[in-house]
């Protein structure tokens, strides 16, 4: 990820049944230290005794699912910049023990590397970097290892100074290669994360990518020992799954005609929904068909020709982080998984999570939240039931009424509804016609008990299969915002939530036109305009949005909840002044 802070000839399907034994008998021979290996069949995932399949397809399968040490290694300048600390091997047994049989660790080699000619990596840090790619094969996990955010660094400036990115680029990959020569082929190399280029058209984005990636698999192959024969991961520009660039990564794949290698693109759902800007506030029909159309194009371009997949980046921009409030709302998030994950596996491609640090604590080896990863886990290997919303929400102010929820069922069967370990009665606490799910008004006036505002109770829908689905109850009523003033540094609307969570802002001038720093749309983006601070009772919003209002100019903002209330409110700036007035 580069962050801190998107008919050709048909290549040969691999080797012969004879070839294939042979070329198995080499692996086995080219270890060192006696290693040998054992198909995906013989175990769960590679260990000192496994077999790596001689088919790349089969090796990409096996690396099923896989988990990216992200923030640590590609850290600019350090491994600890980022927060992330010293990894340890026992990082990689944790992983490997719940579950993952591969690990993608980014690399950036920049600040630890000459910049000038011949470009010598330090080696304290390949050491480093070795240290950590030995012990998660000894953990008993396939490793990709790449270079990362150099793409952004250095790499894009190939189209003003090319004789030089490409000296230093093979020069990388070089010393990289004689690295790791006599490592086993349960280490795979990747050429290039996301690469960019500067000021590049599409074509000459091409171009230039192709080679790079063509020099990148000249110079591993030269290299000999298992790099040979080792597997190579080639991507996309920016690892975006596009159609016309994953066009262009099968033709540079088809032309190298090596049944070694893997195509690699990443996946962050749709935009708008990813990052909650846009009003993409839900995991609605529009972002659950852009992942079936991508997904079905990665399936049409690269695995019904015989290409494997790793989707060596996937998951939400910036959600979860343990930082801020979330901009992506948890059930939505949840859908999202359950999806991706299902797709994966029905498309036959192999899914590695993102992770900077927003899952795995690094410093306790515990999952921040739990809950997130046993979802995502489950997701890897059967479906679970969802709803249209992960909350129903009982005004205070008004009489109880019954309240219809709708069953995504996921191809499985629906069971009934329960109160931690007790079952509700159908017909009596709810009803389902179809796929419509409704809590009686009996049943809710029991759950919210004194009405107090928030999460009463939390029912759990459950499946025939897969996680159940949690069902907050919710007593809330219309927020109440107030007057406020504050300067364009800070300011901050006073708030009464009154059991209501921010979803989106609308914010518009009296002319039509949008206002803020995301101006080709009015909903502007969660976290980086708008941020809600339930602690505190106010909804923040932030010096980048004050900073582009129009001067003495009122914007008129519409809070969205996801109760579906709305609360209009105006600010005006006044050189370092704001005043925000309730309409």
């Amino acid at each position: 990820m580069n962050d801190i802070r998107q008919p050709a000839r048909h290549r040969g399907r691999g080797p012969g049944r004879l070839i294939a034994l042979a070329l198995a008998l080499f692996v086995m021979l080219g270890l060192s230290g006696g290693t040998a290996f054992a198909a995906p069949d013989d175990a769960e995932k590679p260990s000192h005794a496994v077999w790596v399949p001689a088919s790349a397809k089969d090796v990409v399968a096996a690396m099923q699912p896989s988990w990216n040490l992200g923030n640590t290694l590609d850290a600019i300048p350090d491994e600890g910049s980022w927060g992330n600390g010293q990894t340890t091997k026992a990082t990689f047994e944790k992983v490997a023990a719940d579950g993952f049989r591969s690990v993608r660790i980014p690399v950036t080699w920049s600040d630890h590397q000459s910049a000038t000619a011949p470009y010598t990596i330090d080696a304290t840090y390949m050491a480093r970097v070795k240290q950590l790619v030995d012990w998660a094969l000894e953990s008993g996990l396939y490793v990709v290892l790449n270079v990362h955010h150099d793409s952004w660094m250095w790499v894009e400036k190939i189209t003003s100074d090319h004789d030089n990115v490409m000296a230093r680029f093979n020069s990388t990959w070089s010393q990289i290669s004689t690295t790791f020569r006599e490592a086993p082929r349960t280490l795979v190399f990747e050429g290039i994360n996301e690469p960019s280029f500067a000021n590049a058209t599409e074509a000459q984005k091409f171009q230039y990518l192709r080679e790079l990636q063509t020099s990148f698999h000249r110079l591993v192959r030269a290299s000999g020992g298992m790099n040979a024969n080792r597997l190579l991961s080639l991507t996309t520009p920016a690892g975006a799954p596009e159609p016309a660039f994953m066009n262009d990564l099968y033709t540079t794949i088809a032309g190298l005609n090596d049944s070694q290698l893997v195509a690699q693109v990443h996946f962050y759902s749709w935009y708008p929904f990813s990052v909650n800007v846009a009003g993409g506030t839900l995991y609605d029909a529009v972002a659950q068909k852009h992942l079936d159309d991508t997904f079905a194009n990665i399936r049409t371009t690269f695995v019904a020709r015989g290409i494997p997949v790793y989707i060596g980046e996937y998951g939400l921009l910036d959600y979860p982080n343990h930082f801020h409030p979330d901009r992506t709302e948890r059930g939505e998030a949840l859908k999202y998984y359950e999806h991706v994950n299902h797709t994966a596996r029905a498309v036959g491609v192999t899914t590695a999570l993102w992770d900077p640090f927003g899952y795995l604590n690094r410093d306790t080896l515990q999952w921040r939240d739990q809950a997130l990863f046993d979802w995502i886990k489950s997701s890897w290997t059967t479906r679970s039931g969802t709803a249209s919303f992960d909350k129903v929400f009982v005004p205070k102010s008004a009489p109880i009424t019954a309240k219809s929820l709708t069953l995504n069922l996921n191809g499985t069967s629906f069971r009934g509804v329960w109160q931690g370990g007790t079952k509700l009665v159908a017909g009596r606490d709810y009803t389902v016609s179809g796929t419509r799910l409704t809590l009686t008004a009996n049943a809710l006036t029991r759950l919210v008990g004194n009405r107090a505002y928030g999460v009463n109770a939390t029912l759990q829908a459950r499946f025939t299969s897969g996680l159940p689905w949690n069902i907050d109850v919710v007593t809330n009523d219309a927020p109440v915002l107030s007057n406020t003033t504050g300067t364009s540094t800070a300011f901050a609307v006073p708030t009464q939530y009154r059991g209501n969570n921010l979803a989106t802002m609308h914010s518009t001038y009296a002319d039509g036109t949008n206002a803020g720093p995301t101006d080709w749309t009015p909903y502007q983006e969660f976290n980086r305009a708008f941020s809600p601070d339930y602690a505190n009772g106010a909804i923040t919003l932030t010096p980048d949005f004050l900073s582009s209002l129009r001067e003495g100019v009122t914007a008129t903002l519409v809070f969205h909840f996801y109760s579906g209330q709305t609360v209009t409110y105006k600010v005006t700036k006044s050189g370092t002044t704001v005043t925000g007035t309730l309409a």
